[in-house]
């Protein structure tokens, strides 16, 4: 999340709220995904019951999961951008947060499915199909690995992004391991090797997903969004002249690609406060990449603040 703020023009934000940080636009990346996955799923289930494969009917049924996803992240991006109203004054910005959740959520209860699964395999090995699979699974590579480069980009400055990277990446990574046990058991006849390549994978996707997780449920629970060091912030306001004290300091992430921080600050001489705001806003968006800051002045006569306690 952080500072990746590449434009750099003003966006002569007086009162801080005059833009909109909208997500970049992924819609043909989720689109081409959506569209492409349905398409590979019917193949699958077509060819899977004609080959009476229970490993293709498994794959697209993991990989309907996948288009659930897509489609979950896809609307939280569409109704991030939807406008405020009087009873949703934020609008729906923090749906993003949950589609982040709820992707990390879905991505653990698939990856302990695989793993249950190859575990019970080491026991009993199925004989696993041979070619028809290891095309399919190739398929599935270049699908799932090409709507994953697309949102590349994205996954650094937005988790909800983030989660549907991962969700593809995840899957493109399962058919990999499909094509190398396929090939390895059509060489050798190791049947083992294909749980061992599943359990593999599954761990690989619990870590990636481990931090989505993480940071979904930190954004939840109003945590400061990474990337952004509220101790900087608190210093740099400190620092300013005039500045006597800063008291209640929160930031805390409105949307995965927005953050709003409040403040209280007691100052010495309050006559240019409307200048002093305007650079405020402006230096915290630029420096920190607060998109919505509320700034309350307080001239040290009173103390607003009733538990001290509960500041920063």
């Amino acid at each position: 999340m952080g500072h990746h703020h590449s434009h750099g023009h003003d966006h002569g934000h007086h009162h801080g709220h005059g833009h909109s940080h909208a997500p970049a636009n992924y819609g043909f990346a989720f689109g081409f995904g959506i569209i492409l996955n349905t398409i590979f799923i019917i193949v699958e289930i077509i060819y899977g019951i004609i080959g009476d494969s229970l490993a293709l009917l498994a794959d697209a049924g993991h990989n309907i999961s996948d288009v659930l996803g897509l489609i979950i992240a896809w609307i939280a991006v569409w109704l991030g951008k939807k406008a405020p109203t009087k009873k949703r004054t934020y609008g729906f910005k923090r749906s993003s947060i949950l589609a982040a959740l709820f992707n990390a959520v879905f991505l653990l209860v698939a990856i302990g499915a695989i793993a249950w699964e190859a575990i019970q395999r080491f026991s009993s090995p199925a004989p696993v199909a041979g070619k028809t699979v290891i095309i399919v699974a190739i398929v599935g590579i270049v699908i799932n690995g090409l709507t994953a480069l697309l949102f590349m980009a994205g996954r650094k400055n937005d988790l909800n992004i983030r989660g549907a990277f991962l969700h593809m990446a995840a899957d493109a990574l399962v058919s990999l391991g499909v094509v190398v046990a396929g090939v390895v058991i059509l060489w050798k006849g190791w049947q083992w090797i294909d749980p061992l390549v599943s359990l593999v994978i599954s761990i690989v996707i619990f870590f990636g997903t481990w931090g989505l997780l993480k940071e979904s449920i930190n954004l939840s629970l109003d945590a400061v969004p990474e990337g952004i060091d509220i101790h900087k912030i608190k210093e740099y306001l400190s620092g300013l002249p005039t500045i006597l004290e800063v008291h209640d300091l929160h930031v805390w992430g409105m949307s995965t690609t927005e953050a709003a921080l409040t403040v209280h600050l007691i100052r010495s001489e309050i006559d240019d406060n409307d200048e002093l705001l305007q650079k405020l806003t402006k230096e915290l968006h630029d420096q920190f990449g607060i998109e919505h800051a509320t700034i309350q002045i307080e001239n040290g006569t009173y103390n607003c603040s009733l538990q001290p306690e509960g500041t920063i």
